[in-house]
């Protein structure tokens, strides 16, 4: 079996073998995979941090040991900068937030056997932090919705929800609708706390978009870009449009 590791800032997913197919999700710098099948220049992997499958170009392949694959996580760091630089030698890559800093001890970290330093802000990826997603998801607003996007230049709904939560030790799946699956039941919106996740449905009823409570009966959420509504019993309001913009399905606690 082949492990790698995203050694670049970010490789997109695709769901199919091709650069013209749609991107799926993203990989984040320091994010481990297994190697599934290889085909014409492309690799089918599994995520280890969600088990999700995709494509990506064999070109961005990073190989580590199996004894690197499996201790994906422990030790590790995680970005909190929206953006900086982690260095090695004479070159720097750029480091978005929520990405992995493998062995990261304040300073410096090491990934595929090169050694980095990073400078940024980080926590450690083992500290369960209920306060930390609306600290990381604040940071977020504005940036623009891109379907498949996992990162403050581009991302969708879920991948908002699972990047933030990243941050607080819980493991959320990829997908709105596999997140669904997840926590327990909150049964009103009036029970809501912060930190609860709200899923909302399309009109054949299945689970297509996902956001964060915040207090004062608002959510954080991205659609079109992060941005905070008001939210009740039915849905999201958007006030920018003056309507209800999502219907609420079920609301789940994870802290």
């Amino acid at each position: 079996m082949k492990y790698g590791v995203a050694g670049i800032s970010i490789i997109p997913l695709r769901k199919e073998p091709s650069h013209r197919s749609e991107m799926v999700s993203q990989l984040l710098f320091g994010e481990t995979y297994e190697v599934v099948q290889e085909q014409n220049g492309w690799l089918l992997i599994k995520c280890n941090y969600d088990n999700y499958e995709g494509w990506i170009d064999a070109n961005q392949y990073t190989a580590i040991a199996d004894k690197e694959y499996s201790m994906s996580g422990a030790n590790s760091g995680i970005a909190l900068d929206l953006l900086s630089n982690a260095t090695s030698g004479y070159h720097a890559i750029p480091i978005v937030t929520g990405s992995d800093l493998p062995l990261f001890d304040g300073l410096n970290f090491k990934l595929a056997k090169e050694k980095f330093i990073y400078n940024g802000q980080a926590v450690q990826s083992e500290a369960k932090n209920s306060s930390l997603p609306e600290r990381v998801a604040m940071r977020y607003v504005n940036a623009p919705y891109l379907w498949g996007g996992r990162s403050p230049f581009g991302i969708d709904c879920s991948g908002f929800t699972q990047v933030v939560f990243k941050f607080a030790g819980v493991c959320l799946m990829r997908d709105a609708y596999q997140q669904a699956e997840q926590g327990s039941l909150v049964n009103f919106i009036d029970e809501a706390l912060p930190g609860d996740l709200a899923f909302f449905n399309n009109e054949a009823g299945k689970i297509t978009h996902v956001g964060m409570i915040l207090k004062d009966r608002r959510i954080i959420h991205s659609s079109g870009k992060v941005r905070i509504d008001p939210i009740d019993h039915f849905g999201i309001y958007n006030q920018d449009l003056r309507k209800y913009s999502h219907q609420l399905k079920v609301l789940k606690r994870f802290f």
